[in-house]
């Protein structure tokens, strides 16, 4: 039985169907006259449809000046057409039930669409309004920066949005990586109403943009839909992308940062591996063990449980089309810091050093083939997941192999991706806190802030 006939619990898919049936769609992939990719899935179960389009267009694409274009151009997406205007995008959506939006991230920006099986023409007619015509009223341009300012202004009294910002910055050293999506107050102060027409020009266009459609629609009315709406989407040549790959520095790179607090932020890393790296699944799995596992990580046990120093603490692999970062995170009292660090810096060298055992292995397995399906477990999700998997040169057998790849992976493998992967005595530390009482100090060759 495929998972598009059943509305089951998790638990109950885990229970009545194996791991390949769970894990079954039916997708078709169609590659349009224009360029376009388009992914479909028809699911009958509930009359709605939901569309996930992934346009390849973000930082990696917008001089460093301008840095935040990209999501400019992406908020401002509902903010007028040829024919409507803002309200009217708004309230015709609101009619309709739907939701519609548009969000860059460090790799593309996705557009999104939710609408009821009944009102899916509708739906489909405003939504390629907004991809193909927006017109970036100047009213709107303006208001929209001053929001995305406003919040990057509140967001300095955050001091973990400040750490993030200073790791990443010094981690990637100039790559597009290691800005803020949304630029900053002097980039978006730098954008025009002109760069928004060119960049939506340039890159918004069919061979540079996946479409998945789930839902109750068929590939008849899908047909139509594209017909109908996207005829006129015209191929066109999509700019070369020129940007190098991530460097690591060499070097270990200390960034203080002095505020007044009583706790300390620390991020603790190193650049990561591409999410189409074959590495990713044994990464995977040491991560989950290091400090990706919440409560069942090693981080976890000896900072939380053992020592008391922390409410949380946590570790991550992003997942990118270039090299992505390694990144650990944890708030303490500003006294407990360098023992934190201490702590962290053991955790990664034991991993690197010995062998998982048996338990820590299986445990680490079970929980990231049992939890894959909550990644399917609504048509939104599944649309997501599509498009997603067709950006980063997946294929379409990634949702039903992927329980093998990560059964896959050995104890071996997890000491050799640690290895590889984790940062021995080369890595970026930030520190956000009161530095008198952390007692860290700045090594030669670091930067103090």
């Amino acid at each position: 039985m495929r998972i598009k006939k059943i509305l089951l619990p998790l638990i109950a898919v885990l229970l009545f169907f194996s791991p390949a049936q769970a894990l079954e769609l039916n997708v078709t992939r169609k590659v349009l006259p224009n360029g376009l990719v388009l992914l479909h899935s028809e699911r009958k179960n509930i009359p709605v449809v939901k569309v996930s389009m992934i346009v390849k267009a973000g930082p990696l694409d917008e001089p460093p000046e301008k840095a935040g274009l990209a999501n400019l151009t992406a908020e401002l997406l509902n903010e007028g057409t040829k024919t409507r205007t803002s309200e009217e995008i708004s309230s015709g959506i609101e009619f309709l039930g739907a939701s519609v939006g548009a969000s860059a991230d460090e790799d593309f920006t996705k557009l999104g669409l939710s609408v009821l099986k009944k009102d899916m023409d509708k739906g489909f007619e405003i939504f390629s309004d907004i991809l193909l015509n927006p017109v970036f009223p100047e009213r709107e341009v303006a208001r929209v920066k001053k929001n995305i300012k406003d919040a990057l202004t509140q967001q300095e009294e955050d001091p973990s949005f400040v750490a993030e910002r200073a790791f990443r910055e010094a981690l990637y050293n100039g790559h597009p990586y290691g800005r803020l999506v949304s630029g900053s107050t002097r980039t978006i102060d730098a954008i025009t109403r002109d760069d928004l027409v060119n960049f939506h020009s340039a890159y918004y266009v069919p061979g540079n943009a996946i479409l998945a459609v789930v839902g109750d629609i068929s590939e008849e009315e899908l047909g139509a839909v594209m017909d109908k709406y996207f005829k006129t989407w015209a191929a066109k040549p999509v700019p070369e992308r020129k940007i190098k790959e991530p460097e690591k520095s060499g070097k270990k790179e200390v960034v203080l940062i002095d505020r007044e607090l009583t706790q300390a932020s620390i991020l603790f890393g190193n650049l990561g591996i591409r999410r189409d790296d074959p590495d990713y699944y044994a990464v995977s799995v040491m991560n989950y063990i290091l400090g990706g596992g919440g409560f069942a990580s090693r981080l976890m046990g000896e900072i939380r449980d053992k020592m008391g120093l922390a409410y949380d603490v946590h570790s991550f692999f992003t997942t990118n089309k270039e090299k992505g970062r390694f990144q650990v995170g944890v708030q303490t009292k500003n006294e407990s810091a360098p023992k934190v660090i201490d702590i962290v810096r053991a955790e990664i060298e034991n991993i690197m050093g010995t062998p998982v055992g048996p338990d820590e292995l299986s445990d680490a397995k079970a929980y990231l083939t049992g939890s894959f399906p909550r990644r399917m477990d609504t048509m939104s999700k599944i649309a997501d997941l599509l498009s997603a998997v067709e950006f980063f040169g997946l294929g379409l057998d990634y949702i039903r192999k992927y329980p093998d790849y990560i059964n896959a992976v050995t104890a071996e493998d997890v000491l050799r991706v640690a290895k590889k992967y984790l940062p021995a005595k080369n890595y970026t530390l930030v520190v956000v806190g009161k530095q008198s009482r952390t007692g860290l100090r700045e090594d030669p060759g670091n930067k103090e802030q």
